[in-house]
């Protein structure tokens, strides 16, 4: 009786105008909109690989060690175009030097040549998803109880000995394959289009991503189905369940995501927070500049940092101020016979500020973490916590963890770039750069970058990306329960 049942349900929807629309309009938007997303994706990665080779040209150019400049991109994700996330609205720009710590928040964002792009690469195929077939669910449904209700069919059914728990589910399976139809033919149409461009390569951990966008859409267009189920459980009128069906997906999918933007508060006092941690980095620097003076107190350099007394005939130098570093460079490309009883004095300076750099970069940094903790993260903590009351925020969230655009993925990229300015200290420690010669002057020679330590970035395996969406799987789950138990519960008790 199931089996017959659920056939019954499948032909119904099947032969119905409304999954005829379901699936044209389904695969209009997503099959269109991923040819701009692809267009913009190989625009994004010709931009990375033009960033990346000037970076590479620019940290050859450097003839010293301190005038090395070196940063680095973060690459384009390829399954942006699914669930983008953060990877557009970040930073991608890091600049690696030993006396500053590179956070999430100090990222430089690259511009697109066409700027105008972002008004369409902003609509994902996920928010296709989340907007468009949460509406067919509720389309799916609010009859399904209501509309039998009305035309009598629901008591011819009940009169013939079949459980009301075995209808319920019948019509729960045949709603469920139907809206799950133009999911898999578009997604199998963007894999078709994806095959014939070579900018993206998808191994086998892709494919397992994306296997988990497709199982997160399933619980989410089951929970707006069962949504629209309990309300014509409870109404009998189909024009009533349209009008509850179509305010609550307003309401969850186009209002309250927009909404709770706008009501996050800052946490606490964040300018008391700030002048704190102003006021730390300032003692510091002043520590530094402190031992700095002890130093060239007993030592017979004279003059102004960082020429000395020296004899220089050539040279050239590039300062950054003092904004959470002292980032500076010299190169004295020819220095007097004069000046080189001083040389081993300056060099012995050099490598006694480069070990001071380097111990306050890690004291800024760890106020810098707090403030970063106690205000901006905080936030969106908080934000997305608050978000997650709705089933349409927390499938943006789950789906984004499966592709790695969420917050996560973005300070995975930060600890990538973090290892790689520890590298580089290690290799300047290995070549006894700080207290070189070459660390301030190329008259001797310039500093060969053959064995200078390449940036390299690896995203997490499918497997930690399945973690950090579990939670939020788990809840879809949850909610899924919850409003099948309900909706049972109303339909045992409906009189026919």
């Amino acid at each position: 009786m199931l089996r017959t049942l659920i056939r019954q349900e499948l032909l119904s929807h099947l032969m119905s105008a409304r999954f005829f629309a379901a699936v044209i309009i389904t695969l209009l938007l997503v099959v269109a909109n991923a040819v701009v997303l692809l267009e913009d994706y190989e625009r994004r990665l010709a931009k990375y690989n033009q960033q990346e080779n000037a970076h590479r040209e620019k940290a050859q150019e450097a003839e010293t060690y301190s005038t090395l400049k070196l940063s680095v991109e973060r690459p384009p994700n390829p399954l942006s175009l699914f669930s983008a996330g953060l990877d557009k609205r970040l930073g991608t720009t890091f600049e690696i030097y030993y006396g500053s710590v590179p956070m999430i928040s100090d990222a430089s964002a690259r511009s697109l040549d066409n700027a105008f792009l972002n008004l369409f690469s902003k609509i994902d195929l996920v928010l296709i998803f989340q907007v468009v077939l949460s509406l067919m669910a509720l389309l799916f449904a609010y009859d399904a109880i209501a509309g039998d209700w009305e035309s009598g069919t629901l008591r011819l059914v009940i009169s013939h000995p079949v459980r009301r728990g075995s209808i319920l589910f019948a019509k729960y399976i045949g709603a469920m394959v139907c809206l799950l139809i133009p999911v898999l033919m578009s997604l199998l149409m963007v894999l078709i289009l994806l095959s014939t461009t070579s900018a993206i390569q998808l191994d086998g951990e892709d494919f397992l991503r994306i296997g988990g966008i497709v199982l997160t859409t399933s619980i989410y267009l089951s929970v707006f189905y069962l949504i629209g189920l309990l309300i014509s459980a409870t109404t009998r009128r189909t024009a009533t369940s349209l009008m509850l069906c179509m305010f609550l997906w307003v309401a969850l999918v186009l209002v309250y995501p927009n909404w709770s933007r706008f009501t996050i508060t800052p946490v606490g006092d964040t300018r008391a927070i700030h002048s704190s941690a102003d006021q730390q980095i300032e003692q510091i620097w002043e520590e530094v500049d402190r031992e700095e003076r002890v130093f060239l107190a007993n030592s017979p350099l004279e003059g102004e940092p960082h020429k000395f007394n020296l004899e220089v005939q050539s040279s050239s130098s590039f300062s950054s101020g003092r904004h959470f570093s002292k980032r500076y460079g010299m190169n004295m490309t020819l220095l007097g016979k004069r000046s080189e009883p001083l040389v081993p004095h300056v060099q012995q300076y050099h490598a006694t500020m480069g070990a001071l750099y380097l111990r306050s970069a890690e004291q800024i940094a760890l106020v810098r973490k707090q403030i970063l903790d106690s205000t901006s993260l905080r936030e969106a903590v908080r934000h997305e916590r608050l978000m997650k009351l709705s089933p349409a925020s927390l499938y943006t969230f789950t789906t984004s963890a499966w592709v790695g655009t969420d917050l996560e993925g973005m300070f995975d990229f930060e600890q990538a770039v973090q290892g790689y300015r520890r590298t580089i200290v290690d290799y300047f420690h290995d070549k006894d750069a700080f207290g070189s010669r070459q660390w301030f002057a190329s008259d001797r020679g310039a500093v060969d970058w053959w064995d200078l330590p390449q940036f390299r970035f690896k995203r997490t395996d499918a497997s930690e990306n399945a973690t950090r969406a579990l939670p939020g799987l788990f809840l879809l789950l949850l909610i899924n329960l919850a409003l099948f138990t309900v909706t049972f519960l109303f339909f045992i008790k409906i009189e026919v």
